[in-house]
């Protein structure tokens, strides 16, 4: 090869190459490495309504490492999400040094079990909520046939006015309701709605003739249901 010129002008051909690139990267890395691209702000899409700001600064502080350029998104991704009420997260970069994240913030629906919330969708999650909700009591893996059944039972009870203020689902899956006004409805484990739409259209004749609010309702029985008054 040392008596080839040919192949020698390849050789210094490819080892100026390699120096020109190699240049390249480290002036690349360099200008990665500017003061001027050091990140200063983190902007969020919207106020947090139910986000402690505290912890998102100091989610932010543990997570954002390095300048606009080196910064780990999903880190940063990953340390927000494990905040109280945050449901989702997206984070990009804004050039030159700004960080704009997006957060979907949970919606709670009822307390679960004594100890956590469930939002609309039927997650269980840890935080606290001074706000006045329902309760639910269950299966741990019971959370979002819960919510559902939520949502179904009361639409069917929305023409009396009522609404439900606690839920319980037992291991044998029956279900029991516990009305604002206090009244207990036990409706099983079979045909729920058609159950409690039973109670709804019979009701207001009951209460009329009554006069006086049910204390409990029985609705597991094939053509009716038993109620006991309060006294």
């Amino acid at each position: 090869m040392w008596d080839d010129p040919h192949a020698l002008r390849r050789l210094a051909n490819s080892l100026m190459g390699l120096a020109v690139l190699l240049a390249l990267l480290i002036a690349l890395d360099y200008a990665l490495h500017l003061p001027v691209f050091a990140l200063r702000a983190v902007q969020l899409d919207a106020p947090p309504q139910r986000l402690d700001r505290a912890q998102l600064e100091e989610a932010a502080r543990r997570s954002l490492r390095g300048n606009f350029f080196t910064v780990d998104l999903d880190e940063a991704r990953e340390a927000f999400e494990q905040l109280p009420w945050v449901r989702s997260v997206s984070v990009r970069r804004q050039f030159p040094w700004q960080l704009d994240v997006r957060l979907e913030e949970r919606q709670a629906l009822a307390r679960w079990n004594g100890n956590a919330l469930v939002d609309t969708d039927g997650e269980v999650f840890a935080a606290t909520d001074s706000a006045a909700l329902p309760e639910f009591s269950g299966p741990d893996d019971a959370a979002a046939e819960m919510a559902q059944r939520y949502v179904e039972f009361g639409r069917v009870l929305a023409p009396l006015g009522f609404s439900i203020a606690a839920m319980d689902l037992s291991p044998r899956h029956a279900w029991r309701l516990k009305l604002q006004d206090g009244t207990l409805i036990e409706l099983g484990r079979d045909h729920l709605k058609a159950r409690l739409a039973r109670f709804v259209a019979a009701y207001p004749q009951y209460a009329a003739q009554v006069k006086a609010p049910a204390k409990y309702v029985d609705l597991r029985y094939r053509d009716g249901f038993a109620a006991g008054m309060h006294g």
